[in-house]
């Protein structure tokens, strides 16, 4: 046997004298999370079954539809008794192979009957006490009544349709059976009260100024829209009970929208009749406008809205638009608007970023409105799809966030005198990036936010994280000096509180938004913070860039569902994250790992005290086995006596001179001669595997970043051991170093451990500081 071989059998006689230590020790039970319960086990029995329309890579199958409704509205809106009244012929086209024998229409509005089931829905106690406007409004004032008054429901005809109301709901009973690809044309007539969306923060409605007896409109929801009906739920018909948001169908919408004359309007679509609606002189100021990338061009002046505000006319105006490929629609109108908007180049095409706003947004607004509104755009088109739309408006309205296709409703209002905090800016600025940003989540890739809030809240507030960021390193002149853009969501380290707090108020991401207790922080904060953790840190930017770039163009105008994106980023990345959907999505584990020990061990002549059993059991000497290289630990019973007190550097000897008597000569320059030997142990308090992130310090001040997979945890989710051997000695060791993972404890990330002063310490050394 050459010494080469003799190498390799040294190293396979020392593993099997381990393996068969092993097999004669009692077996042990099987503990929680081993095979059988691993959080690793693949999402088969949680995911729906592959088929033709939806496969198992995540993309639409061959036989994937969806239903197209094509609507023609006109809507004329009473300023003086803040009502609205339509009509609407709707072509729903079944592009299902089903045959349908009623249809399902969203009746929103009814969430604001005086006697709406919503009102009932939630558990209510007495507080000690109540200002005197809140008591008022709780227990001395009639609720208001906003609901859908159905004048008519007609078809082609105008014969009467049978149909049924159930609360947010409206059932229409055909004539007869609506086959697959045929169509089936009908008419609704309806008004109703507009809300004051300023009280219990309505989606929609006015806002009084009594300063000048202005309101400011803006409206959606505002006239019944087609249910989805489709593969996975057949009619999504779930109630609107105030949370859980919109699922709608994709279709062409006719609008004509009758307002004061002297009121400025825009909304979901392209202006048909600009020539009509526009002076001389905004007409001048949006050609202008349309060839303007830099800055945004002021279409109505704040004066000229001064001055409307005076006027309160008697006339009517009406405004035509058109919009294609929509699932929704909403607009805007006021005498009081101020309007600016500019162009932005968005792959081959120019888009239109739009502001509108009453003059107690400036100067905040005129400031930054437009310039957040191309700034998404350009960012999110970046991450996702150029986006296909002619225009983005952000429309400023008090205490709103609210989106719709090519528009929305932003807060962010300045004090009177024009002052405004940081904190009000940057609420304005995330608000505006936020609900632009859904044009992208839920407009476009049409997820259903009725049941799954997280897939458009989550995804649009990571997309908003990223963008923010990406603001402030283009606009530093907009941010403190040296510093970040300060995300309130999707940093790792602000979702702490809300998975380090009470398990009995926090819910899996995958539940429905009206059965969760803290919307915000599970819709929203969480979702976002674990696409950015497995962005950054789990799968890298360059994987999942491509993974979130697919799933994005292969759901544009369609309807996916969860499992579509966990398969997709999965199938487009060669990533397995069934572990980490079942722990964040699907639980409500936390992330907690730490340094448990570490135990110090030297090269030594002789075997350990078990191994020294074994071989007396046997009848066997060293002479029997093969060279075996055998390390003790520090301090304990296996110690070598002769080696007791010597240095590092004379145990590396002793390994060095028995490794060059046992290898070859092209081997021995290989090696590298460890003076020190670690194993540390990790555990795991937490539910939730992660990537075991970890900075090792040396004596000699370097350090060394080492990042395990989460794999690490599949066969022990308690506790993993790890190795490190190293030429210097080690002095610190810190569990996720750069706060990368959302660990809620992180006292036991260190070692040594980082003593924690006690309260009564710290109030010593403030003590003393004064």
């Amino acid at each position: 046997m050459t010494k080469t071989t003799h190498g390799f059998a040294s190293a396979l006689i020392l593993l099997m004298a381990t393996m068969a230590i092993a097999q004669e020790q009692a077996p042990k039970e099987r503990e929680p999370g081993h095979y059988g319960q691993s959080k690793f086990k693949q999402l088969y029995e949680e995911f729906a079954t592959p088929n033709t329309y939806r496969t198992a890579a995540g993309a639409p199958g061959a036989d994937y539809y969806q239903q197209q409704a094509n609507y023609v509205i006109n809507v004329e809106l009473d300023d003086k008794n803040q009502k609205i009244y339509g009509e609407e012929t709707i072509t729903y086209i079944n592009n299902s192979p089903d045959q349908l024998e009623y249809l399902w229409l969203q009746l929103d509005q009814n969430i604001r009957t005086k006697d709406s089931k919503a009102l009932l829905k939630n558990d209510t106690q007495l507080a000690d006490n109540y200002k005197v406007e809140d008591f008022t409004k709780k227990y001395l004032t009639e609720p208001f009544d906003g609901g859908f008054v159905i004048e008519s429901v007609t078809d082609a005809a105008g014969k009467p349709l049978s149909h049924t109301v159930n609360f947010t709901m409206m059932r229409i009973d055909l004539p007869q059976p609506l086959k697959s690809k045929e169509q089936f044309v009908f008419s609704i007539k309806w008004n109703y009260n507009i809300p004051d969306h300023t009280v219990d923060r309505a989606r929609s409605g006015y806002e009084y100024f009594p300063k000048d007896g202005n309101r400011a409109y803006v409206i959606a929801q505002f006239f019944p829209r087609m249910a989805v009906y489709n593969d996975v739920e057949g009619w999504q018909n779930h109630q609107f009970w105030g949370n859980g948001e919109f699922a709608l169908t994709f279709g062409n919408y006719d609008v004509n929208i009758t307002v004061p004359a002297d009121h400025v309007l825009d909304a979901t679509g392209v202006l048909q009749n600009r020539k009509d609606v526009f002076s001389k002189d905004m007409m001048a100021r949006y050609e202008k406008a349309i060839k303007s990338y830099d800055k945004p061009v002021v279409i109505v002046t704040e004066a000229e809205a001064e001055a409307a505000e005076k006027g309160f006319s008697d006339k009517k105006k009406t405004w035509k638009f058109r919009a294609e490929n929509v699932r929704d629609y909403a607009f805007a109108t006021s005498r009081k608007f101020i309007w600016d908007m500019q162009a932005v180049k968005v792959g081959s095409k120019d888009v239109m970023a739009v502001s509108l706003y009453p003059k107690e947004g400036n100067p905040l607004w005129e400031e930054y409105s437009t310039k957040a509104v191309a700034h998404t755009l350009r960012s999110y088109s970046g991450h996702t799809f150029d986006y296909p739309y002619p225009k983005a408006i952000s429309v400023h309205a008090k205490n709103q966030g609210m989106e719709y296709p090519m528009i929305c409703w932003n807060y962010g209002r300045p004090n009177e005198d024009g002052t405004y905090s940081d904190r009000v800016k940057y609420g304005m600025l995330s608000v505006i990036i936020h609900e632009v940003g859904h044009n992208f989540f839920p407009m476009i890739v049409n997820s259903d936010e009725r049941q799954w809030g997280w897939m458009d809240e989550g995804l649009d507030t990571f997309m908003q994280y990223m963008a923010e960021q990406e603001f402030g390193e283009i606009y530093p002149e907009a941010i403190a000096p040296n510093s970040k853009y300060p995300s309130r969501r999707g940093d790792p380290a602000a979702i702490v509180p809300y998975m380090a707090g009470d398990q009995s108020t926090i819910s899996p991401i995958m539940e429905n938004p009206e059965n969760v207790y803290q919307l915000g922080p599970n819709a929203y904060s969480k979702p976002a913070t674990a696409l950015n953790i497995l962005r950054e840190t789990v799968m890298g930017r360059e994987l999942f860039d491509h993974a979130f770039k697919t799933y994005s163009r292969r759901w544009m105008f369609k309807h996916p569902t969860p499992e579509d994106f966990f398969r997709t980023m999965e199938d487009a990345s060669a990533v397995d994250l069934d572990w980490y959907w079942r722990g964040w999505f699907y639980t409500t584990d936390y992330v907690d790992i730490g340094v448990k020990g570490i135990k110090k061990y030297y090269v030594s002549n002789q075997p350990k005290k078990q191994m020294r059993e074994y071989m007396a059991a046997r009848n066997l000497n060293e002479t029997d086995l093969n060279p075996v290289v055998y390390l003790a630990e520090e301090g304990s019973e296996d110690a070598d006596p002769n080696l007791k007190g010597k240095t590092a550097q004379e145990n590396s000897q002793t390994l060095k001179e028995f490794l060059m008597d046992n290898l070859s000569e092209s081997e021995r320059a290989k090696v590298k001669s460890p003076k020190y030997f670690y194993e540390i142990t990790y555990d795991k308090p937490g539910g939730l595997p992660m990537p075991l992130i970890v900075e090792y310090t040396y004596a000699d001040g370097s350090t060394q970043n080492i990042t395990y997979p989460a794999e690490i945890w599949r066969k022990n989710d308690k506790e993993v051991r790890v190795v490190i051997a190293s030429a210097n000695e080690l002095t610190g060791v810190i569990v996720d170093p750069k706060a990368e993972t959302a660990d809620i404890d992180t006292t036991n990330n260190s070692w040594p451990k980082k003593e924690t002063p006690s309260e009564f310490d710290r109030l010593k050394e403030s003590i003393k500081g004064k």
